[in-house]
């Protein structure tokens, strides 16, 4: 749990400042579950160049509460919690300066927001919160004033959630986390997962993850794996300590997501060699008639696939609808282990390439337009699909055919303009893995929607 906070002050000489307004949420990881935000009379004067800044004056606070007047809600809406701040070394000073005044020892861990973001999105210009948030495309209200700084910071923070694919922020909450040092059962720990798509991650008391698996509902699954009986579930079971996830809003980045983070994380209970998820590839080459014949073969790192399938029927199937889809030779596809004409060709749905009626020329505009639908290859453009919420988007970014990342955004700015996107996505490895799980997710549902790139 985390409490993401602002606060605005006084000014004035080094811990001598006074609050003058903050503002809390307390954030479970994926929603904001409680907040506070409050004008506070400091009982001293406030520098003129920070009224300017923030446009709190004195006059303003004459009858705000006093800092002991709100000290027990802030110490309870930050129990059990990581503080989090952009520069939090700096808010978390200034609120224990005001406990200790009170006689109160406050103590919490703290992350800051600079620092991750320094981290995870490195090379921006800024790290300052308002240029920060301009270039990721995070849209700022009341800039300067605790609650649209606390607001915008916890936007920053989920994006930051997203891009930890090492999931360093995560673990390192599960362990001060008191809930899961009371080793809770498993029914406890089912009944707080959503039924929701996205990645989840099963830890061991250390914070560790020890499994990551992907799902359309998430409860549903952690149950299976809570109540099957096969020796690995009851290693799982024995060894669990806490289950976190991560909301995708569709099943194309919940696969992307466990693809890569099961070869970061190396889990002890992930298939060690799980290296590939495909088994054929869907290949080309030029005929000494020149034409372009398609073979369908075991998938062979070595040679340059179009596009790649879990098993040989379903990429028979595929090649089977392709033909008919872009009016091709069966011969000439591997289909038809004819000598002479196909058997489209007698049934007019073949030009005659197999017989040399039909130019290579000809053909082979038919075929390279396959290739190039398939392939996404040497293409520029964005996937986009449904997000974690309603009015949010996911972005998948391929440039020049490789896939860099993905990402959430909730406005079309942020999808038009490639330097916001490419701060917005996680970065991400291309490999075939990632290459199988597009091709075949775009051949299984067409209602995605590919928008374009220009070439930067």
């Amino acid at each position: 749990m985390y409490a993401i906070l602002d606060i605005e002050t006084t000014g004035g000489k080094y811990n001598e400042e006074g609050i003058t307004e903050i503002a809390i949420y307390r954030f479970d990881g994926h929603k904001v579950v409680d907040q506070f935000i409050s004008l506070v009379n400091p009982e001293r004067e406030i520098q003129p160049f920070v009224v300017n800044l923030t446009g709190i004056n004195s006059n303003m606070l004459k009858n705000a509460p006093k800092f002991y007047e709100v000290a027990r809600r802030i110490i309870e809406i930050t129990e059990d919690c990581i503080v989090v701040a952009h520069n939090a070394d700096f808010d978390y000073r200034i609120l224990r300066t005001e406990f200790k005044r009170l006689g109160f020892p406050y103590k919490r861990r703290t992350l800051c927001t600079v620092s991750l973001s320094k981290t995870l999105i490195p090379d921006q210009a800024s790290y300052s919160l308002g240029k920060l948030t301009r270039a990721l495309g995070i849209p700022v209200s009341d800039r300067h004033r605790a609650n649209g700084d606390a607001v915008a910071t916890v936007k920053l923070f989920k994006m930051l959630l997203a891009k930890d694919i090492e999931k360093v922020i995560v673990q390192d909450a599960i362990k001060v986390e008191p809930t899961f040092k009371m080793e809770p059962s498993l029914k406890q720990i089912l009944n707080n997962l959503p039924h929701i798509t996205g990645v989840y991650y099963i830890h061991n008391e250390n914070g560790e993850i020890i499994y990551i698996g992907k799902s359309k509902n998430i409860k549903n699954r952690v149950s299976q794996h809570f109540t099957n009986l096969n020796g690995k579930s009851k290693k799982i079971q024995l060894q669990t300590a806490a289950v976190t996830y991560d909301a995708t809003g569709n099943e194309l980045i919940a696969l992307l997501k466990e693809s890569e983070e099961i070869k970061r994380n190396k889990p002890i209970f992930n298939r060690a060699l799980r290296r590939t998820i495909f088994t054929h590839a869907l290949y080309s080459f030029v005929d000494e008639d020149g034409y372009i014949n398609l073979k369908i073969d075991k998938a062979d790192g070595r040679k340059k696939a179009i596009t790649t399938f879990s098993t040989k029927s379903s990429a028979k199937q595929f090649l089977f609808k392709a033909v008919e889809e872009f009016n091709l030779c069966q011969k000439l596809s591997d289909l038809d282990p004819t000598k002479g004409s196909c058997f489209n060709y007698t049934i007019k749905q073949c030009e005659g390439a197999c017989i040399k009626e039909e130019t290579a020329i000809s053909y082979n505009d038919r075929v390279n337009k396959l290739i190039e639908k398939y392939s996404y290859k040497n293409a520029n453009m964005v996937l986009v699909d449904k997000g974690r919420e309603v009015a949010e988007r996911s972005v998948i970014l391929i440039k020049d055919g490789v896939y860099m990342g993905f990402g959430y955004v909730n406005l079309n700015y942020q999808i038009s303009n490639l330097n916001v996107l490419e701060s917005v996505i996680t970065p991400m490895e291309n490999n075939r893995d990632t290459q199988h799980i597009i091709q075949n997710y775009l051949r299984r549902n067409k209602q995605i929607k590919l928008i374009p790139l220009n070439n930067p």
